[in-house]
């Protein structure tokens, strides 16, 4: 390796800062970030709405499978944040559930109880091993009841995609395994069982939205981040990064978190192939509707997943219980703030006119507020985001491999949850460790132990 080569970093998320955070940490000094807006966190971002409401880029709650990780949290932000523990529920049409469902089937009607407990006794986890996507596995795992309440609604509004179309390889300690005697052991004892998932507790910054970890990281890194340069092109053969304000800059290694695909096609030197690949992954995009009211809302929940296609919203955060800084005055016995996601993709179209209403609509539908509520609507806002989830689709597996063996030939890591297109290691601290650990690969040589082929 040439002696102290010359690291540029694209993108200031979480991936970004992480590779940043080491790179200072480490007192190497021959690098720069540079990032297309102008301000750090890409998709950890937070706005702050004309009515002084503040809302995250879709529901975010930190936590956290990395000392290093922790540690990073405790030097920005100190003491400034809370700890929540996670109260998560499941609206289906007819009943509130607490979240994970197949945990917590004593809150359906007798008639889908039985319906779930039948199907789940005739799963078959042997088959499941086997199943060809994610929609095959779901039903051998949780059979056919949980599936149709839940799981299956659940999925296509949270992912956008059908079901049949997703690997299941992704899945780890994303969704909770069932467990046939603890069903029954809940159903007949009429146990809550509410603490599954590695999000039971979480912790959310203070001031200024999840944005506020990134806003103040950036303060250490500063000296070393360019804001508003958003890539025109790279060029491989030479090393060299253009800007759209004309700017150049050459490198050794590139660490980039641009998504995967819209990178590819910011180079001429890129093979035909495997741009033709990286057209074949996919992803969703999110509508974040944001409504903001002049008046309190009690209660202790933090989200909650709907099922109901009528409303067209798959999740709900009572963004006022993670921090009262999220409202005016930081007071939420007078404002209240709820911030709903709304999915869409090339499967699932939305109307983005009428969006803010419809998510109204099934706001009043759900009960979450009334129809007299709408006067006290003070702030409604939408914020359209296009790369939201990764899908793990069926045969990305082999697309990543061969298009991130190319890249890393030429001195190019592409990392994140976009440049990594991984969505299983695309939390904050998943995110923010691949920026780390991409650094101690170009200099030290240690191996990656979050990203992997």
């Amino acid at each position: 390796m040439k002696k102290n080569p010359k690291i540029i970093i694209l993108g200031g998320g979480p991936t970004g800062l992480g590779a940043a955070w080491r790179l200072r940490e480490l007192g190497y000094e021959n690098w720069v970030l540079y990032e297309k807006n102008a301000f750090c966190g890409g998709l950890s971002s937070t706005f702050r709405d004309e009515q002084g409401f503040f809302w995250d880029v879709g529901g975010h709650v930190i936590h956290s499978h990395y000392k290093y990780f922790d540690r990073f949290l405790s030097k920005v932000l100190k003491k400034d944040f809370y700890r929540h523990q996670r109260e998560s529920w499941i609206k289906t049409t007819n009943s509130w559930v607490p979240y994970p469902f197949q945990n917590n089937l004593r809150y359906l009607t007798k008639e889908v109880q039985l319906e779930c407990v039948l199907g789940v006794a005739k799963a078959d986890i042997e088959k499941a091993k086997k199943a060809k996507n994610f929609e095959e596995w779901i039903i051998n795992v949780f059979g056919h009841g949980i599936a149709k309440y839940f799981l299956f609604p659940d999925n296509f509004k949270r992912w956008a995609t059908p079901l049949n179309k997703m690997d299941k390889g992704w899945i780890a300690d994303r969704i909770s395994v069932v467990d046939f005697k603890r069903i029954l052991e809940n159903l007949i004892y009429e146990k809550d069982d509410i603490s599954w998932g590695p999000n039971n507790t979480f912790i959310f910054p203070k001031f200024g939205g999840t944005g506020e970890i990134s806003s103040r990281a950036a303060e250490f890194l500063k000296d070393n981040v360019l804001s508003g340069r958003g890539v025109k092109s790279v060029d491989l053969a030479q090393k060299q990064v253009v800007f759209n304000n004309g700017q150049k800059d050459s490198f050794d290694y590139l660490i980039s978190t641009v998504p995967l695909d819209k990178f590819l096609k910011l180079s001429k030197d890129i093979p035909k192939q495997l741009i033709a690949m990286v057209n074949r992954l996919a992803h969703n995009n999110i509508l974040v509707v944001g409504v903001g009211l002049k008046k309190e809302i009690k209660t202790t929940k933090c989200w909650v997943y709907f099922t109901d296609p009528d409303v067209p919203f798959y999740r709900l955060s009572y963004f006022h219980n993670y921090s009262p800084f999220n409202v005016p005055e930081g007071n939420p016995k007078k404002f209240s703030s709820l911030m709903c996601e709304v999915s869409y993709s090339r499967y699932k179209k939305e109307n983005k006119e009428n969006i803010a209403e419809r998510c109204i609509r099934g706001l009043i539908k759900s009960g979450i507020v009334n129809e007299s509520d709408r006067t006290k609507i003070i702030s409604r806002v939408v914020y359209d985001v296009p790369y939201a989830y990764p899908i793990p689709t069926l045969g990305r597996d082999k697309i990543l491999k061969s298009v991130q063996l190319f890249l890393m030939k030429k001195g190019i890591y592409s990392r994140g949850r976009f440049g990594a297109w991984k969505y299983e290691i695309g939390n904050m601290d998943h995110s923010f460790m691949q920026g780390v650990e991409a650094v101690d690969k170009i200099l030290n040589n240690k191996k990656e132990t979050i990203w992997s082929l």
